[in-house]
């Protein structure tokens, strides 16, 4: 199960009732952090979950509206106990200004390893030391695409990999020892007296995992529909709830929520997921007539959503 919490929904600037963007995911007790915004302790605070256990944080851009938390955060992370590496992703431009922001977080006792610009990330579950970068082996896939705003930014989604079933009768079917039952079902191959015994031989069909999508800031992009393509969870910028602001959205290049909407529909995802709202929108819930996709939910700071794999929703 993805547990994950919208840290912070608002875009611009902070207001009294909203943080700006931050969203938090739990998997396993391992947390990524997309984008870092003004507040971001503060919910994460509130929320209890905790600073140590964050092993990745993925950044759209490097608008303040979506980094200027990292130095304080980095340093809590610091204070609460961490020593393994942490790792930071982002678009072009994101190692010289978290080098930058790193002036006045200078003492941190982790290493900070950042990867730019990257179109795909492989991430082991590591029991010791959480989610690692690992090209052989992954349990987490991270994509990333282009989006179209004022400075390089990316889209990302993530897809969480169901492990097949162990398949006893299949085992038994295929003469395989019971001593490699265990090492087979780990999807390792087992040379035993000269024979290679490999996981099909034990384990069921492919199982789907956990989808979940994450584009802002950005105007709609032509491909970004299949890119979201069948989403458990789209997250995703509407900056604008109004119609009238379409002109608005295409010179600060956001979306309104009648272009995210029409994104969640052209990707058959499973639910929408609106957040990034301008500091002018005070209620966005008075533009939900602009939505036109029957399965979303208005974003409000540490909101909370968990997603199951498809058995166990049965």
């Amino acid at each position: 199960m993805l547990n994950i919490c919208l840290l912070g929904c608002g875009g611009g600037m902070p207001m009294p009732f909203r943080n700006l963007s931050s969203t938090l995911f739990e998997y396993k007790g391992r947390k990524i952090l997309l984008d870092c915004g003004e507040g971001t302790q503060v919910s994460i605070r509130m929320i209890s979950w905790g600073f140590k256990s964050i092993d990745l944080i993925i950044i759209s851009h490097t608008h303040g509206d979506h980094i200027v938390g990292l130095p304080g955060l980095l340093s809590t992370i610091g204070n609460s106990g961490r020593v393994d590496d942490l790792t930071i992703i982002g678009p072009k431009g994101i190692k010289e200004v978290v080098e930058n922001l790193l002036i006045i977080a200078k003492y941190l006792p982790y290493k900070i390893n950042i990867l730019e610009n990257e179109e795909e990330i492989n991430l082991k579950l590591n029991k010791e030391k959480g989610l690692e970068v690992n090209d052989k082996e992954w349990d987490l896939k991270i994509n990333s695409i282009e989006c179209d705003h004022s400075s390089p930014c990316l889209g990302y989604n993530f897809y969480i990999k169901r492990d097949r079933k162990f398949n006893v009768e299949k085992a038994i079917k295929n003469n395989v020892p019971k001593l490699l039952w265990n090492k087979l079902q780990k999807e390792n191959s087992v040379e035993f007296e000269g024979k290679i015994y490999n996981p099909d031989m034990v384990l069921g069909d492919n199982r789907r995992g956990i989808k979940v999508s994450f584009i802002t800031d950005s105007r709609p992009v032509e491909n970004m529909a299949e890119f979201i393509k069948e989403s458990d969870l789209f997250i995703c910028e509407g900056t604008y709830g109004d119609d009238k602001d379409i002109e608005k959205a295409i010179k600060n290049k956001h979306m309104t929520f009648r272009e995210s909407s029409n994104l969640a529909k052209r990707g058959n995802v499973k639910k929408l997921l609106l957040t990034h709202f301008s500091p002018a929108m005070i209620n966005p819930k008075e533009y939900l007539d602009n939505i036109e996709f029957p399965n979303y939910i208005i974003g409000e700071d540490r909101l909370k959503l968990s997603i199951k794999f498809e058995e166990e929703n049965n």
